[in-house]
């Protein structure tokens, strides 16, 4: 692993809030905070109810956004800017895996019908640190 994909990973690995950008059916963006982790691929994940306009957005159009990483506005740190391909899946395995404690407020346990994980697998990610005007660049080779 690269010291920079050390760097991006140290900043999403933990359960974090973050700003999800879709596209809607008039292709217009949409932008709601969501909360994510991603694991030592990269790959980011969130909880979503099955019903949601997201699921809708992201299953017409996948590609999406993400901004994370600032989490205290008295300091200044690195944070993400990350464009991806994203879906939406209700697999077992899946939803179990990403199962945690903050999400029983919302639904009866990992098989509730109308619990799903979304997937975002990124394509480029930009590194910022707050003073300097060129990010460091991370792109997933095919």
């Amino acid at each position: 692993m690269s010291d920079l994909q050390q760097r991006i990973l140290d900043i999403i690995n933990k359960p974090q809030l973050a700003l999800l950008a879709t596209v809607t059916e008039k292709n217009n963006p949409w932008v709601r905070y969501v909360v994510t982790v991603g694991d030592a691929n990269l790959k980011i994940r969130c909880a979503t109810l099955v019903e949601s306009r997201k699921v809708q957005q992201i299953e017409n159009n996948p590609n999406v956004h993400i901004s994370c990483g600032v989490n205290n506005l008295q300091e200044k740190q690195p944070y993400l800017q990350i464009q991806g391909q994203a879906h939406v899946t209700t697999e077992r395995g899946e939803r179990h895996g990403f199962w945690n404690d903050m999400l029983a407020s919302i639904f009866e346990g990992p098989d509730d019908p109308r619990y799903a994980v979304i997937i975002i697998d990124p394509e480029r990610i930009e590194y910022c640190v707050p003073g300097s005007y060129e990010p460091e660049v991370w792109t997933k080779k095919n």
